[in-house]
């Protein structure tokens, strides 16, 4: 995929979620009030959001929303140390990929639900023993998205960095990490995402403070508005986070472009006499003549006919 591809539009990227958004609203309200589910099961729309309401007014459900945004930071992070380093070995090393990659795969076959007692037995119950489930659930994303990221750089560039001299630090410095960006962050981005579920399956499984706790008491209540209007608040948090996650992966993308501007010059001899105007595409606004020589336009004088290929005719003055 060309890193230079142009996605949907921006009004069509925020109208879509929007309509979807809509469509599930509608479809859920008419569920509610058709009367084939109980209202003490399927609760309606309007009293989901009334019951979230007087939660956000009252300030009830903030804190719990804090520690679970907390715990999934510091997991999202802890993962990150680790795998991130790793995934540069494996990308590097054949012995270290043949000898890694199978368990890094079969570590996502135990359910994190299994993880959650052993962590209780092992580190006790807190905050500590949430974040490295955390770190467990996002660790494996963040690794194959680096790996893809450092395998898809061109070779062509490696090779051009080490015959003018780049060393090995040099060139994961200033080329493969730079160009491996992009997928490192798009990891980030659905890890940090999977850590807020992370944070509270285990909530849920071995208590705490946070949105999971919360849950679990709502259900063992059978509170389901309650359940309902927490289930909102983690769906605005993960999508929070996938927009905060993918504004920063944009204004660090290397291969960000932004589109071309045509600048109008007009040029004029010592005698002040228009030759006509030249169409430069370019971001630079200074002097046509200073730019640099892959700047190319079209110069088309007053006289008809006459078109002359940009920068070979030189302003004088």
């Amino acid at each position: 995929m060309s890193p230079h591809r142009r996605g949907a539009p921006l009004s069509v990227r925020v109208l879509a979620p929007i309509v979807v958004a809509l469509l599930v609203l509608l479809g859920w309200s008419a569920i509610a009030h058709g009367g084939t589910i109980p209202r003490n099961l399927l609760p309606t729309p309007d009293a989901v959001f009334s019951r979230l309401s007087v939660e956000l007014s009252s300030g009830r459900i903030w804190q719990p929303t804090l520690v679970t945004i907390q715990q999934a930071l510091l997991g999202c992070l802890l993962a990150s140390t680790v795998a991130l380093p790793l995934a540069y070995l494996i990308s590097h090393a054949r012995l270290a990929h043949a000898a890694m990659a199978p368990y890094l795969a079969a570590s996502q076959a135990i359910p994190s639900v299994a993880m959650a007692p052993l962590l209780v037995i092992w580190v006790g119950y807190g905050t500590v023993p949430v974040v490295l489930l955390c770190s467990i659930m996002v660790f494996f994303p963040m690794v194959l998205s680096t790996v893809l990221g450092f395998r898809s750089i061109d070779r062509e560039v490696i090779d051009a960095a080490r015959v003018d001299g780049a060393d090995a630090r040099r060139l994961a410095r200033f080329i493969e990490w730079p160009l491996a960006l992009p997928a490192t962050l798009t990891g980030i981005r659905n890890g940090f995402t999977l850590s807020v579920t992370g944070a509270v399956v285990g909530e849920l499984v071995m208590g705490g403070r946070g949105l999971g706790q919360l849950l679990a008491m709502q259900s063992q209540s059978s509170d389901t508005t309650g359940l309902f209007a927490t289930l909102i608040v983690l769906v605005v948090l993960a999508v929070a986070i996938f927009l905060s996650m993918t504004a920063i992966e944009w204004l660090t993308n290397p291969f960000r472009v932004r589109a071309p501007r045509t600048t109008r010059v007009r040029l004029e001899l010592q005698e002040a006499t228009p030759l006509g105007e030249i169409n430069v595409n370019g971001d630079s606004t200074g002097p046509a003549w200073r730019r640099p020589a892959d700047r190319t336009g079209s110069v088309r004088t007053q006289q008809p006919g006459l078109l002359t290929r940009w920068p070979e005719p030189q302003p004088v003055g």
